[in-house]
């Protein structure tokens, strides 16, 4: 990596309380859970300590409430080295939470919001005078779409690559994809925003059926499309062109979330600081990788070390 690149996210703030269980109940069926942890988590906040780790200067603009919970997450994110002066303090709303039902290596997830959903305007309209010093801008959508669009419209404007991971998916118009340089879904993703079903089975996915996901994806706004395949890798096709990576071999994977987090801070991480695409997908797949294998959220992401370290045994 050449440089040290400048990342703002705009995103969620959760906490993260993650049942194991041996069996996945039923509808109105009690069962018995193993395992019990709670953990820092959110989608925005499990990206910036990615990137932090990774050795990026991050910035995280979002909102948590005035309680314990919300006290603990901008501490932890203070530790890892993220920026946190403009994480509003919402008084009237309690920090958001993720409940999580782990079974083996698959899991269920419910979100509330809190003061996520709480995010205003005028908390991030600082931005348009401040966004032109971000190398990129990075989005999901557990925060209020309007605050998406008018940071990404702000990015726009000063001509700030947007990186949006639409996830959890909602729909979203042809003018906020027009202010994004990269959308990243995963195949669930992927067929709710087009239509299009990526075949998979196991290691294997249809990368034609990729493609048709990624044209018309393009062919709304976006410049490129970054498509996450869980076991089957990754797949790229945009401006640079069309690539994939394959998943990482011999991963005992443990536990699925912040993967696609993972990835995501990984892949902005590695073409921020200058990598080219078809490597960024390998060093993501990597990052991300690691992080399966771990337990929780925020606790399972990887330091740029230990990427480095994986990359080199793979030689």
């Amino acid at each position: 990596m050449s440089r040290k690149p400048k990342i703002l996210v705009v995103g969620s703030i959760n906490v993260d309380l993650t049942v194991s269980t041996e069996v996945f109940p039923k509808e109105g069926e009690t069962v018995s859970g193993n395992g019990f942890k709670k953990s820092a988590g959110g989608k925005g906040a499990n990206q910036a300590v990615q990137l932090a780790r990774l050795g990026a200067d991050v910035t995280m603009v979002g909102a948590v409430g005035n309680d314990a919970d919300g006290r603990e997450m901008r501490e932890l994110l203070c530790r890892e080295g993220v920026d946190t002066s403009f994480i509003t303090v919402k008084n009237d709303m309690p920090t958001g939470c993720a409940v999580i039902v782990l079974h083996g290596a698959k899991n269920r997830i419910i979100v509330y919001a809190g003061a996520n959903g709480a995010l205003e305007l005028a908390d991030v309209e600082f931005l348009k005078n401040e966004i032109a010093g971000y190398d990129m801008v990075v989005l999901q959508l557990e925060i209020p779409m309007e605050i998406n669009e008018a940071v990404a419209k702000y990015a726009c404007e000063k001509g700030v690559p947007v990186f949006l991971n639409i996830a959890p998916y909602a729909p979203v118009s042809d003018e906020f994809l027009s202010c994004v340089t990269y959308l990243s879904p995963n195949e669930t993703e992927a067929e709710s925003l087009t239509g299009v079903k990526i075949t998979r089975n196991r290691a294997a996915a249809s990368l034609d059926e990729a493609k048709q996901v990624a044209k018309l994806v393009i062919a709304r706004g976006s410049d490129n499309v970054v498509i996450t395949l869980g076991s089957a890798g990754a797949y790229f096709f945009g401006e640079s062109g069309e690539f994939y990576s394959s998943a990482v071999d011999g991963i005992k994977a443990v536990d699925p979330t912040a993967a696609g987090d993972s990835f995501i801070g990984g892949f902005i991480f590695a073409v921020t600081s200058g990598v080219d695409t078809a490597a960024a997908l390998r060093f993501a797949n990597y990052t991300a990788a690691l992080t399966v294998s771990r337990m929780g959220a925020i606790p399972s992401l990887p330091t740029l070390d230990e990427v480095n370290t994986m990359l080199e045994k793979s030689k």
